[in-house]
């Protein structure tokens, strides 16, 4: 039994398909069939059934691919020991944002962090929290940007900082008067939603239902980005509420639109996320100096307080 066929068969489990998962590893479709075939003369089991179109995994077969996710990670660390040791920085490293994060963190670090680390080759990928969730489990993610806390006993979580929601209240509003606003001033019916799969939507509405029951059915008017948001609510669509760092590329109408929430203001948690398995950690730490270090620049400059975050 060697490393290369367990990684093989988690190639094959994963595309349920030899062939897909040949062009993956970047081997001959027959080498890889007889190295997993090796392997099952080995273990006296048969880990697929080919007989089904797509290829499914025996009974065995899934506990030989539960086990063997953790054999290829241990030896993953083996290198990254070595690595740590030397002090070397750099590698593949794939990293997944969530969208509502990524277009306004990503520039604020990216130039940054490859300067300082030019030796670190970035993958990065916009992706859901579900998506992420699921991708670094499966190990095709070595970190991400993500809202938490997440409670995934299977992932850890390095909180970066604590962002603020900003009240997006154009001048036909009921609030636009206001001046400052409280949590309570929220009226569910008049908010615009990002579209489900957003965990910034559902802080949203949990923080509306802290102070205001509501019926789920009343949402007619969601988007997929908060642009989109911003563009409807001054067509007299609503309100809505915006992540801080999203404020700070607003033209100066728009940010006339601003409404800051009185102390404490509620905010959402950002952190740095991965396996608990805690593989690349040298480039984690660095990604979250970096980061860490940009977003307090930001934040003393605009001098806004960020308090308490609220759920993801």
């Amino acid at each position: 039994m060697t490393i290369t066929q367990l990684y093989y068969v988690l190639a094959v489990a994963e595309n349920q398909n030899f062939t897909k998962a040949a062009e993956k590893c970047f081997v001959t479709q027959p080498t890889l069939s007889m190295q997993i075939q090796k392997l099952e003369d080995e273990l006296d089991v048969q880990i697929f059934d080919r007989s089904k179109k797509p290829i499914e995994l025996t009974d065995v077969g899934r506990k030989i691919v539960n086990q063997a996710k953790n054999i290829v990670n241990e030896s993953y660390r083996i290198q990254d020991i070595v690595d740590q040791q030397k002090g070397f920085i750099g590698g593949e490293f794939k990293l997944g944002i969530i969208p509502t994060v990524m277009p306004t963190l990503l520039p604020m670090f990216l130039k940054t962090f490859i300067k300082k680390h030019p030796k670190i080759k970035l993958k990065i990928e916009e992706l859901t929290t579900e998506e992420i969730i699921s991708r670094i489990n499966e190990g095709h993610l070595d970190a991400a940007i993500a809202s938490t806390p997440l409670e995934h006993e299977n992932i850890k979580e390095r909180v970066l900082y604590f962002e603020p929601f900003v009240g997006y209240i154009p001048n036909h509003h009921r609030l636009y008067n206001a001046g400052k606003i409280d949590v309570s001033d929220l009226e569910i019916d008049d908010m615009l939603l990002l579209e489900d799969g957003h965990c910034f939507r559902d802080g949203v509405i949990n923080l509306c239902k802290a102070f205001k029951d509501h019926n789920d059915d009343q949402f007619q008017l969601e988007s997929g980005s908060i642009e989109t948001l911003i563009k409807l609510s001054d067509e007299g669509l609503g309100m809505t509420l915006l992540p801080y760092l999203h404020t700070l590329d607003l033209s100066e109408k728009g940010k006339q639109n601003l409404h800051y929430f009185n102390e404490p203001a509620p905010a959402r948690e950002v952190s740095l996320i991965y396996h608990k398995s805690e593989l690349k950690m040298q480039i984690i730490e660095a990604m979250q100096t970096v980061i860490s270090g940009i977003i307090r620049g930001a934040i003393t400059f605009q001098n806004v307080q960020i308090i308490s975050p609220i759920s993801k």
